[in-house]
């Protein structure tokens, strides 16, 4: 029997970063240079909950390629 660990529904920025292979620096970075236009709007990102398709395109914005591995 295989069990597959459910998708979380939600993400702390802690968990998005971990979920990124990425420091919490280095996703409020990545935030900063592609969807964020001002230093102030980044105040309530620890506050934030990042859904699983907001992963997606923080992903494809840091250049990482989507599961499955390989099909970029």
């Amino acid at each position: 029997m295989i069990t597959v660990k459910p998708r979380k529904a939600q993400y702390s920025e802690t968990e998005a970063a971990e979920a990124l292979g990425v420091s919490t620096d280095e996703l409020r970075r990545l935030i900063r240079h592609h969807i964020v236009g001002r230093e102030d709007d980044l105040a309530p990102l620890s506050q934030a909950n990042f859904q699983p398709s907001d992963l997606l395109l923080l992903r494809l914005l840091a250049g990482q390629c989507p599961q499955p591995a390989g099909s970029c």
